[in-house]
């Protein structure tokens, strides 16, 4: 395989579409899940340690999913009879149920999405792809295969995302940021008349013009 031939989309694109067999049936991607977020993640391989772990972990919090409005859908160049055989297994030996679909990747799928990376053989590599409502790549994130992924951080960048398309920035580890716990940073003024309403401004909490913030609105 050529690195030339690796392409992945960018954040702010709009997601690939694909024509995709899941576990579920045949599905559009994104046509079918315009209007809600989505995660997208890839797997190496079914049957396998991390991945098993990992696929319990997003079960496990498939319901916190979907309180948040996004739905979940996994993948990887294993053929479907493997996907349907890997879900039974998981449910038989480790009494999980898996509800959200799975695809069943090629290459063409996998590349177009930049899953398969030279360097790491031929199966795809731990991808997470959300998407917002409206189509739009808003956070990726890629892990090797020997690295499983932290869930509880897939969640959080949903929560986070939402919150700031609707209040304003997020600090790092939210909601337990060092300096401002749960608090939401205000966008710092961009001219010297709005610097001084800022510093006027009795409901807003800075440390200089530039750092203020205020309270999450729940």
């Amino acid at each position: 395989m050529e690195e030339k031939n690796l392409t992945m989309p960018l954040l702010g694109d709009d997601f690939p579409a694909i024509e995709v067999q899941t576990t579920h049936g045949k599905m559009s991607i994104p046509g079918d899940f315009k209007g809600t977020w989505f995660v997208l993640f890839s797997h190496p391989a079914d049957f396998t340690p991390v991945c098993t772990t990992e696929f319990v972990a997003f079960q496990k919090r498939f319901e916190e999913f979907g309180k948040l409005g996004c739905k979940l859908i996994g993948m990887s160049i294993d053929q479907i009879f493997s996907h349907i055989k890997w879900v039974e297994w998981i449910k038989e030996k480790l009494e999980i149920e898996i509800k959200f679909p799975i695809i069943a990747a090629n290459d063409a799928i996998a590349l177009k999405l930049g899953m398969l990376h030279p360097g790491k053989g031929a199966s795809t590599v731990r991808a997470v792809f959300i998407v917002d409502p409206s189509s739009k790549v808003r956070l990726i994130m890629y892990y090797p295969q020997e690295v499983g992924r932290n869930m509880d951080e897939v969640v959080r960048a949903v929560k986070v995302l939402q919150i700031a398309d609707k209040q304003g920035a997020v600090a790092a580890g939210w909601p337990n940021n060092e300096l401002i716990g749960d608090r939401i940073i205000v966008p710092p003024p961009k001219d010297e008349k709005s610097v001084k309403e800022r510093l006027a401004d009795k409901s807003l909490d800075c440390y200089d013009w530039w750092f203020c913030h205020k309270p999450l609105q729940k």
